[in-house]
């Protein structure tokens, strides 16, 4: 039986083109153009995925996120947001959100986020305000992240790149992936600048940062974290 996926935007347009996404990746899915609309869908059926908007006409998706949150359901759930501000995307992380995506967007790019969240949904060790894996751990209430229980400061583009690697262990991603989780899309900046940013995070988390262990370069493709 496909996964079904609810989609919450209060733009018709949108909503079609994100069913389209999803029926290319064969899942089913339901609209909902409201927020109202959204919870009373959420209560009856069992999603798989919530594509969910911020801004809706009844009330902000942040909302819907934590009235569910509240209710128990843990529904993984990907905001979608014309909004790139980087407190939008920790905000909706800290508040129960499982990914970010800003528009516009390849649909690809969507595609794949949905599968990975998919794939990792029946082994995360994960609780309401964390994240773990293996020595690491985020703090998603406080954005904070932890390497045996020490803590390690993080900026606040390397606290979004190192949640989107713990969100996602031993997935590849390209510098256009991280470009887009990080940045939005917002600014073009140079492969270097990303390298610094990896370098940055290596020389913080990685016994030897010479040879790392943890955050891994894939070579022709790009980096791909893992808990070892």
């Amino acid at each position: 039986m496909p996964e079904k996926i609810l989609i919450v935007d209060d733009d018709a347009a949108i909503c079609k083109m994100l069913q389209k996404v999803m029926t290319s990746n064969q899942f089913e899915s339901d609209v909902a153009h409201r927020g109202s609309e959204a919870l009373a869908l959420i209560k009856k059926n069992p999603y798989s995925v919530i594509l969910l908007d911020i801004n809706l006409d009844d009330m902000e998706g942040f909302d819907i996120i934590k009235k569910i949150r509240a209710d128990g359901i843990t529904t993984p759930v990907i905001i979608i947001s014309g909004r790139s501000e980087d407190y939008d995307a920790l905000y909706g992380l800290s508040v129960g959100a499982d990914d970010y995506i800003t528009k516009p967007f390849r649909p690809v790019v969507l595609g794949a986020k949905v599968k990975a969240l998919l794939r990792r949904t029946n082994n995360v060790s994960e609780d309401s305000s964390s994240v773990t894996r293996g020595i690491f751990r985020y703090d998603t209430s406080a954005l904070r992240f932890y390497k045996n229980d020490r803590e390690i400061e993080l900026s606040s583009k390397e606290n979004a790149l190192m949640f989107l690697f713990m969100q996602n262990p031993n997935q590849i991603f390209t510098k256009e992936m991280i470009y887009e989780h990080v940045w939005g899309n917002t600014i073009i900046i140079d492969d270097n600048s990303i390298m610094v940013y990896i370098s940055r995070l290596r020389n913080k988390i990685e016994d030897d940062p010479q040879n790392p262990v943890y955050i891994q370069t894939v070579r022709g493709l790009g980096y791909r974290f893992t808990s070892v």
